[in-house]
């Protein structure tokens, strides 16, 4: 848990996905049409997975990807995501973290 909460204290935007979930890429595809640039942590490429998805899964994480951390607080999957965004939570919380500028 100690490796994620050191990546997601890294930057404003964190998304841990996998490259070949198609649900990853929608919401990875929704901040960049915001503009905002998040730090991407493809599970399928890296030596660490097990573990990360291991801790993400212990934050409550299900399914584990994505997971999308915001000014460091975990925002949940695409589901927590796309709500925010509905509910137009989403940008305000952006700004707020120093993500999103305008």
């Amino acid at each position: 848990m100690e490796m994620v909460a050191n990546i997601v204290a890294e930057r404003p935007v964190v998304i841990f996905s996998k490259s070949n979930c198609c649900v990853s890429e929608s919401v990875k595809s929704l901040f960049y049409e915001f503009g905002v640039n998040p730090a991407i942590y493809e599970l399928n490429e890296s030596l660490q997975s097990r573990d990360i998805e291991q801790a993400l899964g212990r934050l409550g994480c299900n399914p584990v990807v994505p997971a999308v951390f915001i000014g460091g607080e975990l925002v949940g999957g695409v589901n927590e995501v796309m709500s925010l965004h509905l509910k137009r939570n989403l940008k305000p919380r952006l700004r707020q973290a120093g993500a999103l500028w305008v």
